[in-house]
C-alpha cells in the first residue's frame, strides 16, 4: 500500500513538473511576439512590445549614426564601441528571459514546438524560444542556446545541429531587411520570398550537419555519449 502510494504521488509530481499553466502561455506568446519582430513595424500600441523598439536608438534622428561608433573607417576602437552596444540588449534579453522562464515558458515552448522541432532540425522542443529569436538576433539565438546546453536540455550534438541551422544566414530578418536593403530593389523576388529560400537552405545546411553526425556516431561508436543515446 506504502509503494502505491508513492508511485502515485511520484506520477503526480512528475505530472505537475510538466504541466503547463496559463501563465506558461501568456509568457511564451509575449516572448514570441517580441524575439520575433512580428510587430516591430506597426504604427500602433503593439510597436511597443518588440524587443528591438524597446531597446531603442541613439545617435542622430534618422538613425543612420550611431553616437558611439563615430565615422571616417573601422578599427579595433570602433569594433569594442559596436560590441558595447550588444550589452544593454543581451541583458534585457536575460532578463525577460528568466522572468517568462520562472512563469513556465520554457515548458510551453517544449510543448508546442516539440513535433516539429524534433522532426525537422532533430532538437528538442525547449529550444524554441532560441529558434523564434534567431530569426532577429544572432545574439539572443546564442545565448539561449548556451543556456539550454548548460542546463542540460541540449546535448552537444544538438548544439552543434542548431548552431549550423542558426548561424547560415543569422538574423534572418533583420540581416535581410537592413544588410541586403542594397539589393532588394533590384531583387526578381519579393522580400518575404527571399526570406522563406534563406530559411528554407538553412534547414537544408543544419541536417546535412545532423546527417553527418550520424554518420559519424555509426563509424565510430565510442564518440557517443551517453547523454546523446537514443
Amino acid at each position: 500500500m506504502s509503494e502505491s502510494k508513492e508511485n502515485k504521488q511520484e506520477a503526480l509530481q512528475k505530472e505537475n513538473e510538466y504541466k503547463v499553466t496559463w501563465k506558461g502561455w501568456v509568457s511564451l506568446a509575449f516572448l514570441t511576439i517580441s524575439f520575433s519582430g512580428l510587430v516591430a513595424h506597426q504604427d500602433n500600441f503593439l510597436k511597443a512590445f518588440d524587443l528591438m523598439n524597446l531597446m531603442g536608438q541613439f545617435g542622430h534622428a534618422d538613425g543612420a549614426k550611431i553616437a558611439m561608433q563615430g565615422t571616417g573607417g573601422f578599427g579595433a576602437r570602433e569594433g569594442f564601441a559596436f560590441a558595447l552596444t550588444m550589452v544593454p540588449v543581451t541583458m534585457l534579453a536575460q532578463g525577460l528571459i528568466e522572468t517568462c522562464e520562472h512563469l513556465g515558458a520554457l515548458k510551453a515552448a517544449g510543448k508546442l514546438f516539440q513535433p516539429f522541432l524534433r522532426f525537422l532540425l532533430g532538437i528538442p522542443g525547449v529550444a524554441g524560444l532560441a529558434f523564434i529569436s534567431s530569426f532577429t538576433s544572432s545574439d539572443i539565438g546564442a545565448f539561449m542556446t548556451k543556456n539550454l546546453f548548460e542546463e542540460g536540455m541540449m546535448n552537444d550534438d544538438e548544439r552543434t545541429i542548431f548552431a549550423a541551422y542558426q548561424y547560415a544566414g543569422s538574423a534572418v530578418i533583420n540581416n535581410t531587411i537592413a544588410s541586403g536593403a542594397a539589393l532588394l530593389p533590384i531583387s526578381i523576388l519579393p522580400v518575404g520570398v527571399v526570406i522563406v529560400l534563406i530559411i528554407i537552405v538553412k534547414f537544408i545546411g543544419a541536417n546535412f550537419v545532423r546527417f553527418y553526425l550520424k554518420y559519424y556516431h555509426r563509424r565510430h561508436p565510442e564518440s557517443v555519449l551517453p547523454s546523446e543515446e537514443v
